[in-house]
């Protein structure tokens, strides 16, 4: 197991918090910018650990493949598409964001 600075969480939302307006990126990609490099799970972790009024642009994080995790149907998947739409960013028929177009 990888053992992870005691500041990890600091990395992960400094890393979060340069994604630009209009622009997503995977876990994987904080990840890699955090400097922990194959460690996408524990940047779910982080954002789970963001105060509910963090400024923080959690929603500009999806999944490889350009979608939403949380759970279809919550209240936070409806907030986190909400606040991309109202970015400008697009999602495809099959709920799929652009990668190529949108991501950072």
């Amino acid at each position: 197991m990888q053992e992870y600075a005691p500041d990890i969480n600091q990395r992960i939302w400094r890393a979060v918090a340069a994604i630009p307006e209009g622009k997503v990126t995977t876990y994987g990609g904080v990840a890699q910018k955090a400097g922990i490099a194959r460690a996408a799970r524990r940047v779910g972790l982080a954002l789970r650990g963001l105060p509910p009024d963090t400024s923080i642009p959690w929603h500009r994080v999806v999944n490889a493949q350009g979608r939403i995790s949380l759970p279809e149907g919550s209240v936070s998947h409806a907030t986190q598409r909400e606040r991309l739409e109202s970015e400008g960013i697009g999602f495809g028929l099959n709920g799929k964001i652009d990668l190529r177009q949108f991501g950072w």
